[in-house]
């Protein structure tokens, strides 16, 4: 498609945003100067499955209302398919925000992170999971640093749903980010959990400027989710992110908080039983560790998890 020759009744289209192998988004105005984002299928015979996923965004975001989750304007016919019109506050992808030339600092990365785990809690009160986290569906304002959740194509609003086995051409999610149990190789139930793997996988290549794991054979990927403990932020060298005004990757690797790299590493743990199990438990580590940080300039290596409590399948940070 040519942004150029796209014509959609009401809306001026302004700019390409995105295109990728199923959607392309672009940047506009409504008639009535609003500014709005645009998302359209790119097949142009999409299929049944495809129109249905297009409209789980609509269904699903329409009803969230939180400035931590982009706001969804309308769903609306566009040839054979739809247009998925949602609010423009400026924001880039964190994938985009993430590979800039500047360095960001640990307080930057703590902030963006405490932002997600309200996002996250609010879907979980709603009783979503959201199945594809990662930093091309996170939107952060530069300037402001506003952080918006997006995309629910594949979301759940069931608290808990069986994964079968999938061919991994069809599988749902992204592979690079997806939870052993989202692959359907562990013969068991996805429940919000599955998210905190996929983010878990997102901080780790927000810190680190490198996915835990990389190969371009998904069945190697498969087993490496299921299997393999990613590299520890202590041992990868191309850090992005600054300590105290000093970039990571000049200091000694025993300087790099502890506490961080014990975070990320229990959020991708391999059994949902071992990773944090509500998003409040998260958020006070989190919070924990931005409040030492403003007020020391460091991160002591305090106990992780002890506000993390789970009873059933309603957790709560005690």
């Amino acid at each position: 498609m040519d942004s150029a020759l796209i014509k959609i009744p009401g809306y001026r289209i302004s700019e390409e945003l995105y295109n990728g192998s199923r959607t392309i988004v672009y940047r506009g105005y409504r008639n009535d100067s609003l500014p709005v984002v645009i998302k359209l299928l790119k097949n142009p015979y999409p299929s049944f499955s495809e129109l249905v996923q297009f409209r789980n965004q609509y269904t699903i975001a329409k009803n969230l209302n939180s400035p931590l989750i982009i706001q969804t304007y309308s769903l609306e016919p566009y040839q054979n398919g739809y247009a998925l019109v949602m609010e423009d506050f400026g924001g880039i992808s964190l994938k985009e925000w993430g590979t800039g030339e500047n360095r960001r600092n640990i307080t930057e990365f703590l902030q963006i992170a405490i932002a997600l785990c309200k996002a996250l809690d609010i879907l979980y009160r709603s009783r979503i999971i959201h199945k594809d986290i990662k930093p091309a569906n996170i939107l952060i304002n530069p300037e402001t640093k506003q952080v918006k959740l997006i995309d629910f194509s594949i979301a759940s609003l069931l608290p808990r749903e069986t994964q079968t086995l999938m061919n991994l051409n069809v599988l749902e999610g992204t592979l690079s980010y997806i939870s052993p149990e989202q692959t359907g190789r562990m013969n068991r139930g996805i429940d919000y959990r599955t998210d905190f793997y996929s983010l878990g996988v997102t901080f780790y290549e927000l810190f680190t400027g490198e996915l835990p794991f990389q190969s371009n054979d998904p069945m190697e990927l498969v087993h490496c989710h299921l299997a393999k403990l990613p590299p520890s932020l202590r041992e990868v060298k191309n850090q992005k992110f600054t300590l105290s005004g000093v970039e990571v990757s000049k200091v000694k690797s025993e300087e790099i908080p502890q506490v961080l790299s014990d975070i990320l590493m229990k959020l991708m743990a391999k059994n949902a039983e071992d990773r944090y199990q509500s998003t409040l438990g998260l958020k006070f580590d989190l919070e924990k560790c931005l409040s030492q940080l403003q007020e020391t300039g460091e991160i002591k290596s305090f106990p992780i998890a002890q506000r993390d409590v789970c009873v059933g399948v309603v957790c709560i940070s005690t």
